[in-house]
């Protein structure tokens, strides 16, 4: 007899349930206690982990099921999933209305929570809006619920493969929110935890989502083979980042010293033994064995389920670590210390490795060197100019997201400016004359006939796609470029986003990526939306250089300071005046646009020069080939005549 999947996932959300019930009627008073908080009855106790966990298990759902709608779907010439993969989007569909549901509740069960206050009598003392405002997790829970309603509405009006792989964006957005937002977010080395955060939320709700998926859908044996590599990889990053992040937030007290660190083990304890049977699983199936039963994948996705029960009881209390610190204002504000003024010497030295960023920019430069290695040992040749400029623009992104810059840009305006310059002009600039995408498709192996769709469909479908077409279009390219420049430091965006390490990542992201679509349009290798003609594409570069122009002209020139406050919070002591700091940012945006600009020119140049040359020759042919077709034309004739003068 076949066991049935849903039955034993929902018994296993009964135990966790049940488990975190009895955790926070016997542990509530004592956690609200350790940090001088009000207790807010037993009411509001218990929704808070509760909510956090199911919330958590809902975005999960979603974030793994478009992963496997992604990987596993085929879809028809019109880009529509087929009927396997849609099954897969009606899990997606339902757990967007349940994420939407319970973080619209956990708003306000989080803002009573924090408040000392039971969320009945919260409700109705019209005291609501200002405690949602004055909590920052209640803050994420709003940030969280807009997410689910967007995934939940687009997810109901489109079943294109293209529109699950959109709708991973603001998933992932909506896992991470929380957990930036608490214990990570917070007191010393925060800036190592909140970027370990990013990884491991959308590491383990995917691992999570696809798990309870492939339980439920019963994929065939390929696609079983390709979600297992998912699932094995996921693991990995779960199990790494969870450990860099109990490395910051455990304290003295270690595993076993407090009711954090235990849940802690149990919850690593779990996911070791998921991860060792996922590879067995692996290994076994590469030497021929039989594959795991359904009751074995039931009972893990069932496993992982369930430790998000201990996962949700950690982020509802405070870290040991934060109780026993005596807290600094660099700890508040920066997570770390910048006794000594920036020099060259300690920009070089001062380095916090960026476990997002630049774990990427590691990964991005071994992922391009291993395609161009299998080339070379295929056979093919590769640009050797290509290879630097991709080299070269991850080693810059690495510096930049992990050494100095970055630990005197989170808490200076002028290191900031330079940050972003480097993000925004100068590495996208040597990433996208990399060609990332062509060599892809050329390393890439191609599915085979009857075979599943792969990566390299994936990244065709994805270039060719009207989502694409549309942000890469060069106007539209100009306009996120420029506008977001202005967007985010001229409005309160900014002081926003400069509060938090997850804004400055953000940023970073985000002007990467905007830099990144206006240099493709330009300079761009790889295939993708029709591009201006040459003389477009130089006149559209030039263009920008009036905007940034302005831009630093009117930052240097600005009475305020933007981000004061944070930047006064911080009280650099070397730091003479926050109001010089930034008319010196402005002169760096003012000054350092040019540089790269001369780069892409020199580029451009080059690339319309070989243009030239090439349609020249192709000319030069024609030309030979219509000479030589006149002349056998002629020849014809001749015979013709000939044949007609005897007869």
């Amino acid at each position: 007899m076949s066991v049935r999947p849903v039955p034993v996932l929902a018994a296993g959300y009964a135990v966790a349930v049940a488990g975190l019930t009895w955790y926070a009627l016997v542990a509530g008073t004592r956690v609200y206690a350790s940090t001088g908080d009000a207790y807010p009855g037993a009411l509001t106790a218990v929704a808070e982990p509760l909510g956090y966990f199911t919330a958590t298990l809902a975005g999960a759902l979603c974030l793994g099921g478009l992963l496997f709608v992604v990987v596993t779907s085929r879809p028809d010439a019109r880009g529509v999933i087929d009927e396997h993969a849609f099954r897969g989007h009606l899990v997606v569909e339902r757990a967007s209305a349940a994420w939407a549901f319970v973080a619209t509740a956990m708003v306000v069960v989080q803002a009573a929570a924090d408040a000392g206050a039971p969320v009945l009598q919260l409700v109705g003392s019209g005291m609501l809006t200002d405690a949602v405002l004055a909590s920052e997790m209640a803050r994420a829970w709003v940030a969280v619920t807009i997410v689910a309603v967007i995934v939940a509405v687009t997810a109901r009006m489109s079943l294109r493969w293209i529109t699950h792989v959109v709708l991973l964006l603001p998933a992932m957005v909506g896992v991470v929110a929380l957990p930036v937002s608490g214990n990570a977010g917070q007191g010393p080395d925060h800036d190592y935890a909140t970027s370990s955060a990013i990884v491991f939320a959308v590491a383990l709700a995917a691992l999570v989502g696809v798990k309870v998926a492939a339980a439920v859908q019963r994929p065939d044996e390929q696609l079983a083979k390709r979600l297992l590599l998912v699932e094995i990889t996921t693991g990995a990053l779960v199990l790494g980042y969870g450990a860099s992040m109990l490395a910051v937030l455990l304290g003295p007290a270690g595993l076993t010293g407090s009711g954090y660190g235990r849940a802690g083990a149990i919850a690593a304890a779990t996911l070791t033994a998921v991860w060792v049977g996922d590879v067995a699983s692996f290994v076994s199936r590469r030497r021929g064995g039989t594959a795991p039963g359904t009751a074995l994948r039931i009972v893990g996705a069932t496993a992982v389920v369930v430790v998000l029960a201990p996962i949700a009881a950690m982020a509802t209390q405070p870290a040991p670590r934060l109780l026993a610190h005596a807290f600094t204002t660099w700890d508040v504000f920066l997570g770390y210390t910048l006794p000594d003024p920036p020099s060259v010497t300690t920009i070089l030295t001062t380095w916090r490795f960026d476990t997002f960023i630049g774990i990427g920019a590691v990964v991005l430069g071994a992922a391009y060197l291993f395609g161009y290695l299998r080339l070379r040992r295929r056979g093919d040749g590769w640009p050797a100019g290509r290879l630097v400029a991709w080299l070269a623009g991850c080693l810059m992104l690495l510096f930049t997201s992990s050494s100095g810059v970055k630990a005197y840009g989170s808490a200076m305006f002028s290191v900031h400016m330079a940050e972003h310059m480097t993000l925004n002009m100068f590495v996208p600039v040597l990433l996208v004359l990399g060609g990332p995408v062509t060599l892809a498709l050329r390393t890439l192996p191609a599915a085979g006939d009857g075979q599943p769709p792969g990566p390299r469909e994936w990244v065709l479908w994805l270039v060719h796609s009207k989502v694409t077409a549309f942000l890469a279009n060069p106007i539209v390219a100009f306009v996120l470029f420029v506008a977001s420049l202005y967007a985010v430091y001229f409005t309160p965006i900014f002081d926003t986003l400069v509060r938090y390490h997850w804004g400055h990542e953000l940023m970073s992201v985000h002007f990467l990526l905007v830099g990144y679509l206006f240099f493709w349009g330009i300079i761009g290798i790889d295939p993708g939306p029709r591009r201006l003609p040459f003389l477009g594409r130089l006149g559209l570069l030039f263009a920008v250089m009036p905007f940034h122009a302005f831009f630093g002209i009117a930052t240097m020139t600005m009475d305020t300071a933007m981000g004061e406050q944070f930047y006064r919070f911080v009280g650099l002591p070397w730091l003479s005046s926050i109001q010089d700091d930034q008319h010196l940012g402005g002169a760096i945006a003012w000054g350092s646009s040019e540089l790269p600009v001369i780069l892409v020119v020199v580029a451009l140049v080059a690339q319309w020069a070989r243009q030239d040359r090439r349609d020249s020759s192709r000319f030069d042919r024609h030309a030979e080939s219509d000479y030589a077709d006149d002349e056998l034309d002629a020849y014809n004739a001749m015979l013709r005549d000939l044949a007609r003068d005897r007869r």
